[in-house]
């Protein structure tokens, strides 16, 4: 199995600050591996808390002397463009790296560059249309919101499709005005590494866009307790979330927090079983299984069980492993040694806890890399810890259910909440059930298809807040409200005497 290294890798990932690559304090730096072979390519620096006060400072000075927070939304929205219009012309070499990084298979890693294009182009159309209300009392007063950025904002991203993660939160923060310093995960900085010259040639000013890398307990922790940095965007696991939280609580800061789920996808007899086998398949196997929303517990009505289980083992047994690079590839190698040696142990414990009926282990013909085969359970009991916490991997479990009272139990019977999935043809079940689940998303006899104008975000220990669309702009922004008086004040007159 021969794996074709891309051209051109860089030697060492720096840190972009104040609008040149430099090194992190001391020459510090990290390994960082492709996951198909799990040997090292090249070496990323490691950021200090130097380095993070460093890039805050340099976003500070951005943000209260350069032009970007003062420019008229349509001068940002035509930089914004560009910045969409230079990542659609470099798609190709895009997703290779993509790919070579974090083991996406590179047909799924093209559609997240051009999904992070879109982003920008979305954010930029936006804040050319943004509008606000303005009140009035006649003959007495006008009220209106003037909308400002607010400062620095410290954007964490997850090493899960990160470039198009990465610009989910870059565009709207940008956008809006504000300067950014962005922590990417540490696994796979690679793609971060090309926003710096996409930024320069739109036009971006220097400052405005600043790249720190490193550990999350180093890096991250410096950039979330760090007193010139008003608002925190971080997407991850819960327990970091939570952690995050609790630090950043002393400085009030705003928070945006898109953390893990346990999503069902929940079968009723009277779907359309061809679409809903297409769709939970697709679900929790696609992105090698490790993205927030997939549908990893499948709840599915007992009439239509042992067929159904039947059929979706068939289809998980045909799901195509392979090099992340070649086009076939349907599933390819997970992230890094340590996730994988997670998801595996999670297959293990699933051996103990349902009925093995696909996968369960290595698949054929991949001795070395991160190479879990798509892996299903059934007859999965609530309690079971393969039903109950987050894998991040190509494991699914299913469950039975007899009544649509059960299944909503079953549904939210998780400490999370992100997305759910309900494949009916009876429109009143759809719409009641859906408003039952605890979860921030649900999606009715569709895939994880979302419209950028929508809110995205969780309930319970799926996360905080809400981005996307107009979400965005209230989290990005400060929303100030001005009082103007139409005739005299009217005020009390203390102190003034009889």
């Amino acid at each position: 199995m021969t794996y074709q290294k891309p051209a051109d890798l860089p030697e060492k990932i720096q840190l972009f600050i104040d609008g040149e690559f430099v090194d992190a304090e001391g020459g510090a730096q990290f390994d960082v591996i492709e996951p198909v072979s799990n040997e090292v390519y090249t070496k990323a620096a490691s950021a200090s808390k130097a380095d993070v006060d460093r890039a805050v400072a340099a976003a500070k000075r951005a943000f209260d002397e350069g032009p970007w927070p003062k420019m008229l939304p349509r001068e940002r929205s035509r930089i914004l463009h560009k910045v969409a219009d230079i990542v659609e012309s470099r798609d190709d070499r895009l997703a290779l790296i993509e790919s070579w990084d974090s083991g996406l298979p590179i047909t799924q890693a093209k559609g997240q560059a051009r999904r992070a294009a879109e982003n920008f182009r979305f954010f930029a159309d936006l804040i050319v249309a943004e509008h606000d209300n303005v009140t009035k009392v006649p003959g007495r007063q006008i009220n209106y919101v003037n909308r400002k950025p607010k400062g620095v904002a410290g954007l964490i991203t997850p090493w899960n499709v990160p470039f198009m993660q990465e610009s989910w939160k870059l565009a709207p923060a940008l956008a809006t005005g504000n300067t950014v310093v962005l922590k990417p995960a540490s696994y796979t900085p690679l793609s971060a590494a090309l926003w710096p010259e996409i930024f320069r040639e739109a036009g971006v000013p220097d400052g405005v866009f600043n790249l720190i890398l490193g550990s999350g307990g180093v890096a991250g922790d410096a950039l979330v307790k760090h007193p010139d940095v008003p608002l925190i965007s971080f997407t991850g696991d819960s327990s970091t979330g939570a952690m995050i939280s609790t630090n950043a609580a002393p400085f009030l800061k705003g928070l945006s927090l898109e953390l893990g789920g346990k999503s069902p996808s929940v079968v009723f007899a009277d779907a359309d079983l061809e679409e809903a086998l297409d769709a939970t398949v697709f679900s929790v196997f696609s992105l090698n299984g490790e993205r927030c929303t997939a549908g990893s517990r499948v709840l599915v009505e007992r009439s239509i069980y042992d067929d159904f289980v039947a059929r979706y083992a068939e289809r998980a047994k045909n799901i195509v492993i392979g090099l992340p690079s070649d086009p076939a590839t349907e599933v390819g190698a997970l992230v890094h040694p340590s996730h994988f040696e997670k998801v595996m142990s999670y297959v293990e414990i699933g051996k103990s806890e349902g009925r093995l009926v696909a996968g369960g282990g290595r698949p054929e013909g991949f001795p070395e890399g991160n190479y879990v085969a798509p892996t299903v359970f059934a007859d999965v009991k609530p309690e079971a810890r393969i039903f109950q916490e987050e894998i991040f991997g190509p494991v699914v479990a299913i469950t039975p259910f007899d009544t649509d009272e059960e299944a909503l139990q079953l549904a939210n019977d998780t400490k999370y909440g992100l997305a759910a999935y309900v494949w009916t043809s009876n429109l009143k079940r759809a719409h009641n059930f859906a408003h039952g689940i605890e979860s921030g998303m649900v999606w009715l006899n569709s895939n994880n298809v979302r419209d950028l104008r929508t809110p995205f975000g969780g309930v319970k220990a799926s996360g905080l807040g809400r981005e996307g669309g107009y979400r965005s702009v209230d989290f990005y922004t400060t929303a100030q409200s001005i009082q103007i008086t139409l005739n005299e004040a009217h005020s009390p007159r203390f102190g003034a005497g009889k």
